[in-house]
């Protein structure tokens, strides 16, 4: 009796906070999902301080904070939201806030860091009244797959660009080409696919992360680009001079007639970025209920906002849900454990720092190519007795692989189902809200406020 109640106990503990058997996984798969999400967007650590230190971010400051945002984000995704998606600093938006408002608008790097402050906060506002879920359940249900499979194609493209197999076309009017195919980081990429994919096949445990790992250690032992530099450092948050980034955010700054309008096209671009991504996500990994909306959507979706508020508080870029998450639920996560891991790991990084040079990206472009392959299944729950909601996810698909932007996709397929269905004749199967958000998402375009 005493075994038995231990047994339970036990179970009852981890396992009954993150609804692991309820939702048909273990600990054991939940904390391989989870560093396998970590290893698939690791770099974020590495490019988001490169990107920011061309605009003046001191390098060193920005990597921690990169690091606090990606863990205490994901920390709360997993926590509280209960959900297998992991908060980073989001590349687009970075990239955005450094070369559009402080290289391109000569904002000051304090003012930057409050319209990213006031861009959470409004986001988080938006997420809290009931906004984003709003939006989601106004997403018709063919634009929710075209974005799936639009966001697989995109992460296919960028994994295959990553390590050189696609590149820029030098012929005008043909925007790829193959690359060098016999070069060493393509070779890696392709082997290690077809080694995902066998292994998957197999049902191998940790297939994906066990390629992620042996492809490092193959690159440690071969490749002089990738170099052991150590294991700790130091964090600091300050720069040469002493100065700190941490709650340095000019907010008055970015109220500015100047910044306000960059302000909103952060709020709109992450609004219907992120939640886009997440319901992708969540549709993966089959984490949607039987009115085919996301489990805990409210409390994720409040929960990648929150991450840009203190993205602005500690000196980083806007935060939200990464779509490496999928190689977590490719892995197998299922709960919020996967993204503790995550959070836990990115924490670890703070003083880990030289070990985040050790996995090369020919090592996690297989896990992405493999991920964005599964993800082109959603072509099977298009329903095509529907021909114009069918058409309008095909639309939303293609033209976010072909123009490298989530929401450009989104918008015209929203474009496509409401004059398709006006033109039709199927006003019965129009609502109201998606008429406004088509109607919202033109004017964004047409204002020119699309980053």
């Amino acid at each position: 009796m005493s075994d038995s109640y231990q047994a339970g106990s036990s179970k009852s503990g981890i396992d009954a906070f993150f609804d692991i058997s309820a939702r048909g996984s273990s600990t054991k798969q939940e904390m391989i999902a989870g560093l396998t999400t970590f290893l698939a967007m690791v770099y974020s650590v590495i490019v988001v301080p490169g990107m920011l230190s061309k605009a003046g971010f001191p390098p060193g400051p920005v990597f921690v904070a990169t690091c606090l945002v990606s863990g205490l984000g994901s920390l709360l995704m997993g926590f509280w939201a209960n959900l297998p998606m992991a908060v980073g600093c989001a590349i687009s938006l970075t990239a955005f806030t450094a070369f559009s408002l402080v290289l391109g608008q000569k904002i000051p790097i304090p003012v930057a860091l409050g319209a990213v402050f006031l861009m959470g906060v409004l986001f988080t506002a938006i997420s809290v009244t009931g906004v984003r879920t709003w939006i989601l359940r106004n997403l018709p249900s063919g634009i929710a797959h075209g974005t799936g499979i639009g966001i697989g194609l995109f992460l296919l493209l960028i994994a295959a660009n990553t390590v050189g197999l696609v590149v820029k076309n030098p012929i005008e009017g043909l925007p790829v080409a193959l690359g060098k195919f016999d070069s060493f980081p393509v070779l890696m990429a392709l082997i290690g696919l077809a080694a995902t994919v066998g292994l998957e096949k197999r049902k191998v445990p940790g297939g994906i992360l066990m390629v992620i790992i042996v492809l490092s250690l193959v690159g440690l032992a071969v490749d002089p680009n990738v170099k052991f530099s150590g294991i700790f450092a130091m964090p600091t948050l300050t720069d040469a001079d002493g100065k700190s980034l941490v709650m340095s955010m000019d907010v008055m700054g970015a109220l500015k007639g100047a910044v306000l309008p960059s302000v909103l096209a952060l709020v709109m671009t992450a609004v219907f970025d992120a939640t886009g991504t997440i319901r992708a996500v969540a549709g993966q990994a089959n984490l949607l209920d039987k009115d085919d909306q996301i489990i805990n959507g409210s409390k994720a979706l409040t929960t990648d906002s929150m991450g840009s508020i203190l993205a602005g508080v500690v000196g980083s870029s806007p935060a939200a849900v990464y779509i490496e998450s999928a190689a977590g639920t490719a892995a197998g996560g299922k709960t919020g454990l996967t993204a503790v891991v995550v959070g836990g790991l990115f924490l670890s990084m703070i003083f880990l720092a030289p070990l985040s040079f050790l996995v090369p990206g020919y090592a996690t472009a297989p896990a992405l190519m493999y991920v964005g392959l599964l993800m082109l299944s959603n072509v099977s729950h298009l329903d095509f007795t529907d021909f114009v909601g069918a058409m309008a996810g095909l639309v939303c698909a293609v033209f976010i692989v072909l123009t490298c932007n989530i929401v450009t996709g989104i918008m015209l397929g929203f474009c496509t189902l409401v004059i398709g269905r006006v033109i039709a004749g199927e006003f019965a199967k129009l609502n109201a809200g998606t008429v406004v958000i088509a109607v919202a998402l033109v004017a964004f375009y047409a204002g020119g406020w699309a980053i």
